[in-house]
């Protein structure tokens, strides 16, 4: 049976392509989703992108039973402690992806509640941080 992950995308996420390319990058979220089913062939993938707190957090509750997830939250990063109660209720493995080097921007954007709730931690990587964040749920299916 393929191993099934969660890629999880929050507020503004559904703009990628078109909101500030200068910082994001020119890819959409389909074109992240058709990297990661080109270059993760044997993984059964279940994309979200919501721009609703309360329904993120549903989905994170259905990844529980899944190899893991990697989680874009966008804004909610820097306040959702709900995002952050949701995660830590999840035993699965779990990255916190930013497309952009979050350190290297606004004092704000430094802070994250959902970082304490995750695994790891990718920045700045572009959409390779969502290539990277996969690999290392897959290297810790069954190893948690």
């Amino acid at each position: 049976m393929a191993p099934k992950v969660f890629v999880l995308n929050g507020v503004n996420l559904g703009t990628l392509g078109q909101r500030r390319p200068e910082v994001y990058g020119t890819l959409t979220l389909n074109d992240i989703e058709k990297i990661l089913l080109s270059e993760f062939p044997g993984v059964e993938f279940e994309f979200r992108q919501t721009d609703h707190e309360g329904e993120m957090v549903g989905f994170i509750r259905e990844a529980a039973e899944s190899a893991g997830l990697a989680i874009n939250p966008g804004a909610w990063t820097h306040y959702s402690y709900a995002l952050h109660d949701a995660l830590e209720a999840v035993s699965v493995p779990k990255v916190e992806v930013h497309l952009s080097n979050v350190h290297a921007r606004e004092e704000w954007r430094r802070r994250s509640v959902v970082s304490p709730a995750v695994d790891a931690v990718v920045a700045g990587m572009g959409a390779y941080g969502y290539r990277a964040a996969v690999a290392y749920v897959l290297s810790r299916r069954g190893g948690r």
